[in-house]
């Protein structure tokens, strides 16, 4: 077969090189449910010959919301893109109205939905877009299912009109839009071509720590996003079985059936694993508790490669045949690698889960690069703890004057749709400007430092990046959520969400009892208990850094309550007016 050079080509080489007998799979009323490589081609067909007798044209949009990865939405994307037309996924969790701005925004005029909750909030404002047709993957009574265009395509006397289609699409041409969930303002649609993505797969290969051709994937990041998007094609280009997670509520159980080798998710995840591990070793009792906490400790000072001597890694290997092991269990016993992205992980967590056998590999890109531009990997001592990895091939990293990071290669978008304005705004010829600061070392490691966009100066002219020191304050485990605040001010603050589950863990170990949320975020007890860990945080920081106040809020912050973004980011605007007056009482009492 001639080389991959556009999204549609990855399962015909999948089938030619690979032929998995489980390509893509999911789980229907409890049962695992698998298609192989020829039937994940042939359903892709089928929709491709559908949709052109629902008369989709080249360049039309075909929008996706689905509030579960599933094999239908990678049939599905195959499909659309071999016709010509493009994919427009859209973030289940977001507003009715911002589904309304999306659709319009992109035009799209088909639109495939999960299951009635999105269909639902979809319903409410579809009148107000183009849509000629709206269809389900789950089966819902009277509405029309996805089945229904698998079953219009069955006929296959069209499919010389489809390979029509695919043979003009170039690999410059438009793949997709993703619109970025974006932490101000609407949302902006990043243009990925084919070869965007095609060639960020590519470039990534060699960053791969899997058997080729004999490993299992479990994929839990929404496909929607970018990250997991690119990661799906990598898998089937690698010939990894792909399985799909039913929800973060059923993961666990997930990663026992499926036993997985590999995973991806975002930090927040890996917190709270790391949490659940920790608070269920607080519950032991004598010797055991004594080492569970001897491994755990051991961890935190875990270096790569050997670093540490032979003593420490002599060490490591007891503390895996004692402690780490039933970890590694718990994740269904083959898994040895994690990936990160889409924020700044906190170095902990690599330590204790890499000391554990289970390597989490952190990157670094955006939606607009495709999104990969950096990552570590075990290969080539390519793993260097406190860096994103070193830049992949073919990708240019140039530093700024002013330290943001500028990227240039294969992976950079064609622009955002409809607004030159705000893409000339991120361009400098053919560099991109990420919004972030960095450095890049002599061993071509890239670190990121801070937000070029979150750094704030204080009233005394002092810099503050807020995400290294919040990064530094979540490691507390009475602390979810946590945004700094300060500009203009006379010295840094902090607002907090509490980690109620683990305050209430706390509570009762000390003999008190809260009535209500008001009562936990006004007890005296914990307030100093808070200010102890804020203070042993303080002491990474200078001076001028340093949380001289916070604030604790009564309410969870959620993507639903518009605190936080589809991909767990803070909206830290949206935050800044929710709680006014708990900022006026910290600078004005």
């Amino acid at each position: 077969m001639a080389d991959v050079t556009r999204i549609f080509d990855f399962p015909y080489y999948q089938l030619e090189t690979y032929n998995l007998d489980k390509a893509l799979t999911s789980k229907y009323n409890g049962e695992w449910h698998s298609i192989s490589t020829q039937e994940y081609i042939n359903q892709a067909n089928a929709i491709s010959r559908g949709l052109l007798r629902l008369g989709v044209q080249p360049n039309d949009k075909i929008a996706v919301i689905s509030s579960t990865n599933r094999t239908e939405w990678n049939v599905l994307d195959i499909g659309v893109l071999q016709t010509g037309a493009q994919n427009v996924p859209i973030y289940p969790t977001i507003a009715a109205e911002d589904y309304e701005y999306i659709l319009n925004h992109s035009e799209a005029i088909y639109c495939f939905v999960s299951d009635a909750e999105v269909l639902d909030k979809l319903n409410t404002i579809k009148g107000n877009t183009k849509l000629k047709g709206i269809y389900t993957f789950n089966d819902i009574k009277g509405e029309n299912s996805w089945k229904d265009v698998l079953k219009l395509g069955e006929d296959p006397s069209n499919q010389n009109e489809v390979d029509a289609r695919k043979e003009v699409v170039k690999p410059h041409d438009l793949a997709t839009l993703i619109y970025t969930s974006g932490t101000t303002g609407k949302p902006k649609g990043v243009m990925l071509s084919h070869n965007n993505l095609v060639s960020n797969v590519l470039d990534s290969l060699s960053r791969v720590p899997l058997d080729i051709g004999k490993s299992k994937a479990l994929s839990f990041l929404p496909v929607c996003h970018v990250f997991e998007r690119m990661i799906l094609y990598l898998y089937q280009y690698c010939g990894i079985e792909i399985y799909f997670a039913e929800s973060i509520e059923t993961i666990s159980d997930n990663l026992k059936d499926v036993k997985p080798n590999i995973m991806t998710a975002v930090p927040r995840l890996y917190e709270k694993m790391y949490d659940k591990i920790i608070a269920k070793g607080t519950e032991l009792k004598g010797i055991k508790k004594v080492l569970f906490f001897w491994a755990v400790n051991l961890g935190l000072k875990y270096e790569p490669y050997g670093k540490n001597g032979w003593w420490y890694e002599f060490q490591l290997k007891i503390a895996n045949k004692l402690i780490f092991n039933k970890w590694r269990d718990a994740l269904g016993g083959n898994i040895n690698t994690l990936v990160s992205g889409s924020a700044a992980l906190q170095q902990r967590l690599i330590r204790v889960f890499s000391a554990a056998k289970m390597e989490i590999l952190e990157g670094y890109g955006l939606t607009e690069t495709s999104p990969v531009i950096s990552v570590n990997c075990p290969h080539n001592a390519g793993i260097k703890i406190g860096t994103v990895g070193r830049i992949i091939d073919n990708v240019e990293v140039k530093i700024a004057n002013d330290g943001e990071i500028l990227v240039k290669g294969p992976n950079v978008m064609l622009g955002y749709f409809k607004d030159s304005e705000k893409t000339k705004e991120v361009m400098t010829g053919d560099y991109f400007h990420t919004g972030d600061i960095g450095e890049v070392d002599n061993d071509n490691f890239l670190k990121i430092t801070d937000r070029k966009k979150e750094m704030f100066k204080t009233s005394g002219g002092k810099y503050v990046a807020p995400s290294l020191l919040e990064n530094q304050f979540k490691q507390s485990r009475f602390i979810e959520q946590i945004m700094i605040i300060g500009e203009g001010e006379k010295m840094p603050a902090a607002l907090i969400q509490l980690n109620f589950e683990f305050v209430e863990e706390w509570a009762r170990r000390h003999d008190i009892t809260f009535q209500s949320n008001n009562d936990i975020i006004t007890n005296p007890q914990l307030l100093e208990r808070i200010q102890e860990e804020i203070d042993d945080a303080n002491k990474n920081f200078g001076k001028w850094e340093q949380i001289k106040k916070f604030e604790i809020t009564q309410d969870i912050w959620s993507i639903d309550s518009g605190h936080l973004t589809p991909t767990m980011k803070m909206r830290r605007k949206v935050i800044k007016a929710k709680y006014a007056d708990l900022i006026e009482k910290i600078y004005r009492s």
